[in-house]
């Protein structure tokens, strides 16, 4: 592999505020971001990133290629929650093995947006619609893991509250903000682009830049809970992504999808939920141990994606498309 993507990205502001995260951690300092401001930033990113793609969707259209591809994103988001389960399955039981397939099933929309900025850096294009797959790889896998505990727990069947979960999957905050933002660049097109540009535009590498700074010492802070974990799940942390990223590849290629957009659809892939997953699981599934799927999915996956896993399956595009 060409060790130069990897150096690009690392040098890139917003993974160097990353590493600064974790250093403050791991040498003590008493860096902390107030509460509220990741929170804040979190929202804008899902929003900017929302409504531009918005914006670029009403531009492209409803090709084939859109609709093959949402659809392709949506089988994932299905498809990869049942075969990790089993994989899981080997060594934790029912409980943890659904929560952790579920968030392994969903997505990252932090980890989508440093890759859509790795392949602006690089001045690779990519489409607009592309946003409308991260929307629907949110909430299916969630559905998915509360299936697999129904059938696979030794009673067979639970008292869940379906309206409650299929609320929290589908219109918990993330999920809300970001398809809200898209319809709205949807609606309001070039002429919206133009009104909100200073604002979507203009601060979005540096709010992006200062909340990964704080997911920095977030992460760091998780580390210490893959203890609890073991080789086993740290393994799986790394390679499953891996798995799922040459899954996707091998999907967009098949749909005919340019590299940036090929790009997108395999971190989509290979990302793990750590905001929107872990809180349905705990409401839903109490049993499952939030110290297991929140750390392999925060201490391990995203680290490597963001870090690794970008300039990776980007050079596994170069090497496909070839």
């Amino acid at each position: 592999m060409d060790g130069s993507l990897i150096i690009s990205n690392i040098l890139n502001p917003p993974i160097l505020f990353f590493f600064l995260g974790m250093t403050a951690v791991f040498v003590k300092s008493d860096l902390e971001i107030p509460a509220p401001v990741p929170k804040v930033f979190s929202l804008y990113l899902l929003f900017a990133i929302g409504f531009k793609g918005g914006v670029e969707l009403i531009k492209s259209g409803i090709t084939q290629e859109v609709v093959l591809t949402l659809l392709a994103a949506m089988l994932m988001a299905c498809f990869v929650p049942i075969y990790t389960f089993f994989i899981l399955k080997l060594k934790l039981d029912t409980y943890d093995a659904a929560a952790i397939a579920a968030t392994y099933g969903s997505i990252s929309a932090v980890t989508f947006i440093t890759a859509s900025a790795f392949l602006t850096e690089l001045g690779i294009h990519f489409d607009g619609y592309m946003v409308a797959a991260l929307a629907l790889m949110e909430s299916p896998a969630i559905i998915v893991g509360l299936i697999l505990v129904n059938i696979f727990t030794v009673d067979g069947k639970r008292d869940l509250s379906w309206p409650e979960v299929l609320q929290e999957a589908f219109l918990n905050s993330s999920v809300f903000l970001l398809v809200g933002s898209l319809l709205i660049g949807v609606l309001t097109g070039e002429h919206g682009w133009q009104v909100l540009e200073p604002f979507t535009q203009g601060l979005f590498y540096g709010v992006l830049t200062f909340f990964l700074l704080d997911m920095g010492l977030v992460a760091a802070r998780r580390i210490k809970d893959l203890q609890k974990t073991g080789v086993f799940l740290i393994s799986f942390a790394i390679l499953i992504p891996i798995l799922n990223a040459g899954i996707g590849l091998v999907i967009a290629k098949f749909i005919g999808a340019p590299k940036g957009d090929s790009l997108l659809f395999a971190v989509l892939c290979a990302s793990a939920s750590y905001i929107a997953v872990p809180a349905a699981m705990r409401m839903t599934v109490p049993e499952a141990n939030p110290s297991l799927y929140v750390s392999t999915a925060l201490a391990v996956t995203f680290p490597f994606n963001i870090i690794v896993g970008i300039p990776l399956y980007l050079y596994g595009i170069n090497l496909f498309w070839r």
